[in-house]
């Protein structure tokens, strides 16, 4: 075994489970204790002020200046004394992860002397010198102006000594620069347009949030083997390594008993997350060895999705106090369970109300109803835009596989329902009103939804967008991926879905028809015009392939192809129709997500080249050297016969390695020279596109020889950690 892989291993097989002192008090009692929450505000602020502050906040306008210095005063008594020294506007740039700049709560006076200082302009505002922060073409490099400002609806909290303000992230001259930007006015559209609809059921209700509830699934390696693959360590990803002789196929680790290990990792992981007001409910192991889920209740999506991306950053501090390393990447191991992040998304009212969960009477199925059929029609008019929503370079390879919807777009509801909207479609006539009986007779099937959803909330794994009971699970979403962009997305289309309804229906109302009647009939329409997006059945199978092409359903395989949409004319009016993003910005992220793409292959790609190239084959050539040795002193010592038939096995060892090292060394140079061209090319469209076409097919093939190397070569000097110790050491 070589020397590093050695000291790897020994290493990681004498970790002892690092001891965890939980608090002496209920979860009760220290939930939140770090997060600058109502209940904070409302000690450290004057009751009219924080009123004010609750009231702006609650209906989605600005705080006004007068009271963001009386924000900032509070907010600063808060921390200072938790102890911090420094705040900074917390933000979440186009990188898929966060960004932080600190400054000092301090203001120098005369004579030496400081203060510290926080007012209402640096709550507000900051300016971080951003210049190497993806933009899409919006700014040049040497433009390094950008601003953060508050978002009041997430609250700050405390990290160690440092004090985090959720932000948004501009540019000078004013286009967003991040993820929550376009997310707040997704939600802001959504509401307007859900309230709007609501009307025609209940005048009360005057707000409706977006709830999300995410569940993040993770692999855990031991720190020591982690930094004995540099491929991890570079990637996420493993690009090499042989399937041990023990999976998941005996499906022993699945919500088995923790081990003791991650155990540890997992309380204390709770323990910060509850301090920060995340609200963590359900771990357990998952599917493939070494892999692991949390979850939360769910929140409003905003406030979840800022959760989300803490949680992520938490798990890797936490991780490596228990000398783990955690695997983010969709896949990173083959031929076992890649990890994704499903997102459970529903619409609440201020009434307290879910409008994707059936009530006690007609009147509120109706309304179930019309969210449920609005969802749908919005996913089937814009399924390219949903598939392009988790389309990344890491979540490429997990798509399709055994643990992970298709690439093609479909609506799992459950057989009950879709007899619902069947029945709906032949009883709603369009020319003319139900008649009292028909009436009658829908309505009392209506009233049977709630019975019905008792027997039919099991969930169709293969479906990408399914309903499950009070709630649509997207479950496509990567394990790596910032929740923003597939919330961005899902909001924005049903927002513009609803309002079309509401036109749809207002324009049979005006014209003499009963609002009931209209809300049937529009309905009926869109459960016709969207039947091609529901599917009940194996979402695996060749025959749904065939069976969605058909139906006119996209099913595009590769990143590139579904990034595509995210600039298409359909997008761009979409975001713009709504407010949320003009034209240049929604080309700029697409440039950003064809650039980022094809930059990850990259990495990947040199990764690969250095390993087998610097390591694989340099170990490969000696164990070769030294069984040529042997049969040539074998050749020495015994008869022509007895060599012939001693030296065979080893003869046929050799030729097999010098096959597959010729192969792996041949397509390495290949590849090497493909991407001096590909990157020559000037449209990150065009590099993406070549990367995925002409590079990644090549990783297969040095993979394949590379992998078979693994069985031919002496374990004693096999350089790389190996699936069975990545995957089965606790």
């Amino acid at each position: 075994m070589s020397t590093l892989r050695f000291k790897a291993l020994e290493s990681s097989m004498n970790r002892t489970p690092r001891a965890v002192e939980a608090p002496s008090e209920k979860i009760s009692d220290y939930y939140g204790k770090n997060v600058f929450d109502r209940k904070a505000m409302a000690e450290y602020m004057p009751s009219d002020l924080y009123k004010e502050v609750v009231n702006a906040i609650d209906q989605g306008n600005r705080v006004e200046r007068k009271l963001m210095n009386h924000v900032a005063s509070a907010m600063k008594a808060w921390a200072i004394e938790k102890k911090v020294t420094h705040y900074t506007h917390w933000f979440q740039p186009l990188t898929g992860t966060t960004a932080e700049k600190h400054d000092a709560f301090f203001e120098p006076l005369s004579d030496n002397d400081v203060i510290e200082r926080f007012d209402g302009s640096q709550l507000a505002q900051q300016e971080p010198d951003a210049s190497s922060l993806p933009s899409g073409g919006i700014r040049n490099t040497f433009e390094a102006r950008g601003y953060t400002a508050w978002d009041p609806s997430s609250p700050a909290f405390v990290i160690g000594k440092l004090l985090c303000i959720p932000t948004i992230y501009i540019s000078y001259t004013g286009e967003a620069l991040d993820y929550k930007t376009p997310l707040l006015k997704a939600l802001s559209a959504v509401d307007q347009a859900a309230v709007d609809v609501c009307q025609y059921f209940d005048k009360k209700v005057t707000k409706v949030n977006a709830t999300l509830g995410w569940e993040q699934e993770y692999f855990l390696v031991d720190k020591a083997l982690y930094a004995a693959r540099p491929d991890l360590a570079l990637t996420g990803r493993t690009v090499f390594g042989h399937s041990p002789a023990k999976g998941q196929e005996l499906s022993d680790h699945y919500f088995g008993s923790i081990p003791e290990r991650a155990h540890a990792f997992m309380n204390e992981l709770e323990i910060e997350c509850m301090k920060l007001g995340i609200p963590v409910k359900t771990r357990h192991n998952e599917v493939a060895p070494n892999q692991f889920e949390f979850a939360p209740i769910f929140e409003e999506a905003n406030l979840a999705v800022d959760h989300n991306q803490l949680f992520m950053d938490i798990m890797d501090k936490v991780s490596k106090k228990h000398n783990f390393e955690v695997l983010l990447h969709e896949k990173p191991f083959a031929n076992v369970n890649g990890s994704g992040k499903h997102n459970n998304w529903s619409l609440s009212t201020n009434t307290g109300v879910n409008l994707l969960s059936p009530g006690k009477n007609p009147k509120s199925n109706l309304r179930f109803l019309t969210f449920l059929v609005n969802t749908i029609k919005a996913v089937y008019d814009y399924e390219k835009l949903v598939r392009a929503s988790f389309a990344t370079a890491g979540n490429e390879h997990r798509l399709g596989a055994n643990e992970a919807p298709p690439a093609i777009i479909s609506v799992f509801i459950g057989r009950e329902l879709t007899k619902m909207l069947d029945t709906l479609v032949s009883k709603v006539k369009d020319d003319k009103a139900l008649t009292p009986e028909e009436k009658t007779q829908l309505k009392m099937n209506i009233g049977k939804i709630p019975e019905i959803l008792l027997d039919n909330t099991d969930r169709n794994r293969t479906s990408p967008f399914a309903f499950t009971g009070n709630k649509f699970e997207l479950r496509a979403v990567g394990s790596s991926a910032n929740c923003s962009s597939a919330m961005t997305i899902l909001n924005a289309i049903v927002a513009k879905q609803l309002k079309k309804f509401k036109q749809d229906v207002d324009k049979l109302i005006n014209a003499g028809t009963k609002k009931d009647d209209a809300i049937l009939r529009v309905l009926k329409k869109y459960t016709t015009a969207s039947k091609n997006i529901r599917f009940e059945g194996n979402g695996y199978g060749e025959e749904w392939v065939k069976e969605a092409a058909k139906r006119g359903l996209s099913n595009m395989r590769t990143t590139p192809e579904a990034l595509h949409e995210l600039g298409s004319k359909q997008t761009v009016e979409l975001f713009e129709s709504l407010n949320i993003m003009t034209e240049r910005e929604t080309l700029a992220r697409q440039e950003i997500a064809f650039d980022l793409y094809a930059n990850l292959i990259r990495i990947e790609a040199r990764i690969l080249g250095d390993l087998a190239e610097n390591h694989i084959l340099p170990c490969v050539f000696k164990y070769q050297n030294e069984l040529i040795k042997n049969v040539q002193g074998l050749k020495e010592i015994l008869t022509a016969a007895e060599f012939k038939d001693a030296a065979s096995v080893q003869l046929t060892i050799v030729k097999d390695i010098s096959k597959h090292a010729k192969v792996v060394r041949e397509t390495v140079h290949v590849m090497i020279e493909e991407r001096k061209r590909i990157n020559k090319l000037e449209s990150a469209q065009e590099k993406a596109t070549e990367y995925c076409n002409t590079i990644k097919p090549m990783f297969d093939k040095i993979r394949y020889s590379v992998d078979k190397l693994e069985l031919l070569v002496d374990d004693e000097v096999w350089p790389l950690p190996k699936y069975r110790e990545l995957l089965f050491t606790h």
